[in-house]
C-alpha cells in the first residue's frame, strides 16, 4: 500500500538532522497537492530562565528549516515553516494542528534507548496519545 498525503500535514522537527531525516522519509509520500507545515517548538520554560535567548532559538530554528526544506523541494505544492511556542511541546503541535486544521502530523521516530525516552517524556507517545487528527510515524530511513 502507499500511503500519499493530498493535503495539508504538519512536520514537527526538533534539530537539523531531524528535520532533514524526516523531509527525506516525508518526500516520496507528497503530491503536487500537498501542504506541508514545517515546525519548531521552541519550549518556554515557563516561570524559570529559559536555556537560550529566544533570538538564538530562533536562530536555530532557521537553520532546521533550512535543511528541512531541500529535500522537500519539488515533492509538496506549498512548504510552509512557523516557530511555535510553549511550555509543553506535544500540547503546543496538537494545538498548531487542530488551529490550522491539518489533515495529519507526521513524524520520523528519532532513535533513543529508553533512558532516554524515559527522560525526554517520550513525545512520540504522547503525540500519539494527545492526537485530535491523525499521527503518522514514518518509517525510520537511517536504521
Amino acid at each position: 500500500m502507499t500511503l500519499t498525503f493530498d493535503g495539508t500535514v504538519l512536520v514537527p522537527v526538533a534539530d537539523p538532522d531531524d528535520g532533514e531525516r524526516t523531509a527525506v522519509a516525508l518526500a516520496p509520500h507528497l503530491s503536487p497537492s500537498s501542504t506541508v507545515l514545517v515546525v519548531n517548538v521552541i519550549e518556554k520554560a515557563g516561570g524559570a530562565p529559559d536555556k537560550a535567548s529566544v533570538e538564538q532559538r530562533e536562530e536555530y530554528a532557521r537553520d532546521i528549516f533550512e535543511r528541512t526544506q531541500g529535500p522537500l523541494e519539488g515533492a509538496a505544492g506549498t512548504v510552509e515553516t512557523v516557530i511555535l511556542f510553549g511550555t509543553d511541546v506535544v500540547e503546543t503541535i496538537m494545538d498548531a494542528a487542530e488551529e490550522r486544521r491539518v489533515d495529519a502530523v507526521v513524524f520520523e521516530p528519532r532513535k533513543g534507548n529508553r533512558f532516554v525516552e524515559l527522560l525526554t517524556g517520550d513525545v512520540a507517545r504522547r503525540l500519539v496519545r494527545r492526537a485530535s487528527v491523525p499521527v503518522v510515524a514514518l518509517p525510520r530511513t537511517d536504521d
